[in-house]
């Protein structure tokens, strides 16, 4: 006897055998027992779900003259001939058979009677595989069938069917079948065929199932040909899967952030003859075991994996933060589908695992807050281990460069780069920028030697911003100590000092919209005023706000210059004007109206 498969061999005849979908089967048993029986039915879902063998069993279910609770009884008459074949039941593969010439065949043959049993039942399977004329002639009789007519189309796919099929049909959902069900319909067929297991390679093959009875009891068929007895072993190297053990080292590297030995391990297991998208989806089913294991409670009962094997499992997991298992889960699944793309999928590989082994070269939010928990832990570790930890907390106080006395006093000789007001080579906004301050501050005044006379203050106090004397007095024991200031020369010159206010500007965090609006300004000078001339009445406005004011006059104040006023250019006196044309064009003669 040729050679039956095991997903052939126990493929469920009643509904009672069928593997979960029973809120497919209740349907179906219903109208079978009620009489209502449909004309078109639209089996929908994942592949190896029972979609096809449903049809089957409700194909003699509605032809049985005793079902026996909705299933066929199969020692009647019409049971005994569907079983040894009948022309009542015919089944369509819509994939080889997707013609408009096929579909009109069908319809020819429909109007004939059944043979044996009450219905003619036509199974289409694959029916998004039809093409648009092959629909065409399928819709009438789909609508308008003869009374002894029943459709059933199954399909995977059931967005690609027209509209007008899918309002003609009674939709039946079919959904991915548990790991539980499927570990307990395999055991059950390994012990109907005798075949001795561990309770650990059957939760690997439903795993691998994922969701489908057909692909398990497939795997399960390769795994039976490999060795005597079924092991978890055996069925890892059947699925092609990294050694367990290396895999796990691979991924100690990738959440200990170790760059260097994740790529080690990296070319070790691709050197054995694993396959990229191998070893990824292996990484992928890892970490996600790894979270598992660090967020249940019941994490062994769920991997169901062997002890020796879940004890290594939990140690990742417990040497590990949410945050980094996270995120070396989203960059490896995204990895995954790029490989599906690229022509180097090595170096794909190579690069997410460096990205992942490495947050502190990785400026994404997720790397950040993984190195934020990495610190915590160690501060803890070191908290644990009994090193005291003092938090020093002290008053921010702005702080601006120190510049050398020299500099401050000796005037400026040669022209350098702050002479002009927009240097090329820094970015308007950065945030370097923010720490800085608009001004530099008055530093604390030096704690100086009690004296033993008072000394009296000096009669004169010095101009404003004049440096100060090296003989200056020392204050009283009696008076606060003044703080002494750093004095700034003002610049003489209109654009220069408009040059330094704008770089002083710009390195506030407050100033964008100020900064923006104060960057097509022209400034002169009157007198010891400096005007800022504007030709939008607009901007003026703005600029005369009190907020704007006050953050202007501290940063003037910044850089030696007391008195500023902001006009628009109407505001500006037009004498000036016609004195400069007479006196630049003295030998001409002008005449002004």
């Amino acid at each position: 006897m040729a050679h039956v498969s095991l997903y052939r061999r126990f493929r469920p005849d009643s509904f009672d055998k069928m593997v979960r979908q029973e809120h497919v089967v209740r349907v179906l048993k219903n109208q079978i027992a009620s009489g209502s029986v449909g004309h078109a039915y639209l089996f929908t879902g994942p592949r190896g779900t029972g979609k096809t063998t449903v049809a089957r069993i409700f194909a003699r279910a509605v032809n049985c003259e005793h079902p026996v609770d909705g299933s066929p009884c199969g020692t009647c008459p019409s049971c005994v001939a569907l079983a040894n074949g009948s022309l009542d039941i015919t089944e369509i593969d819509a994939a080889s058979n997707n013609g408009v010439g096929e579909m009109r065949d069908l319809r020819e043959k429909v109007q004939y009677p059944p043979v044996s049993g009450k219905y003619k039942v036509y199974i289409i399977d694959e029916v998004h595989m039809l093409t648009d004329s092959a629909f065409n002639a399928l819709l009438k009789t789909l609508e308008e069938p003869p009374a002894h007519a029943i459709f059933i189309l199954a399909t995977t796919e059931p967005q690609k069917l027209p509209a007008t099929i899918l309002s003609r049909c009674m939709r039946l959902d079919f959904k991915l079948i548990p790991e539980e069900d499927l570990e307990q319909h395999l055991m059950r067929v390994l012990d109907e065929i005798g075949k001795p297991y561990e309770r650990e390679a059957v939760a690997a093959i439903a795993r691998a199932g994922a969701g489908s009875d057909r692909d398990m009891l497939s795997i399960a068929e390769m795994c039976i040909a490999y060795s005597e007895k079924l092991t978890y072993e055996g069925v890892t190297a059947v699925l092609g899967a990294a050694d367990f053990h290396e895999t796990c080292a691979l991924v100690s590297c990738l959440l200990r952030a170790d760059g260097s030995g994740a790529l080690e391990k990296t070319e070790l297991i691709l050197s054995e003859g694993k396959a990229v998208g191998v070893l990824v989806r292996n990484l992928l089913d890892l970490l996600n075991q790894v979270l598992v294991a660090k967020t249940c409670v019941s994490a062994e009962r769920l991997l169901a994996l062997p002890k020796e094997l879940f004890s290594e499992v939990k140690g990742l997991a417990d040497g590990a933060e949410y945050k980094a298992i996270l995120r070396a889960t989203e960059i490896l699944a995204k990895t995954e589908s790029e490989l599906r793309y690229t022509t180097s999928p090595r170096i794909v590989l190579e690069t997410a695992i460096l990205r992942v082994s490495c947050p502190a070269d990785d400026y994404d939010i997720e790397a950040l807050l993984v190195r934020m928990n990495a610190l915590e832990r160690e501060l803890n570790e070191l908290k644990t281990s009994g090193i005291r930890i003092e938090e020093k907390r002290t008053e921010t106080v702005p702080t601006a460069p120190s510049v050398p006395k020299a500099a401050q006093s000796a005037p400026k000789e040669s022209a350098d780069e702050s002479d002009y007001p927009f240097p090329e080579e820094e970015p308007i906004f950065e945030e370097a920028y923010f720490s800085d301050v608009i001004a530099p501050p008055k530093p604390l005044p030096k704690a100086e030697p009690p004296q033993k006379e008072p000394v009296k203050p000096a009669e004169k106090a010095p101009e404003p911003f004049a440096a100060p004397e090296s003989s200056a007095a020392a204050p009283s024991a009696s008076e606060p100590a003044p703080a002494a200031a750093n004095p700034v020369a003002a610049p003489k010159d209109a654009q220069k000092a408009f040059g330094q206010f704008m770089r002083t500007l710009r390195k506030t965090s407050r100033s964008g919209v100020l900064f923006t609006m104060c960057s097509d300004l022209e400034a002169e000078f009157e007198g010891e005023t400096l005007v800022l001339i504007s030709d939008s009445e607009t901007i003026v406005r703005s600029l005369k706000r009190e907020e704007h004011v006050k953050i202007m006059t501290e940063v003037f104040s910044g850089i030696g210059i007391t008195s500023f006023e902001v006009r628009g250019r109407a505001q500006m006196p037009k004498s000036g004007g016609i004195e400069e044309l007479k006196n630049n064009f003295k030998d001409y003669p002008i005449e002004f109206k």
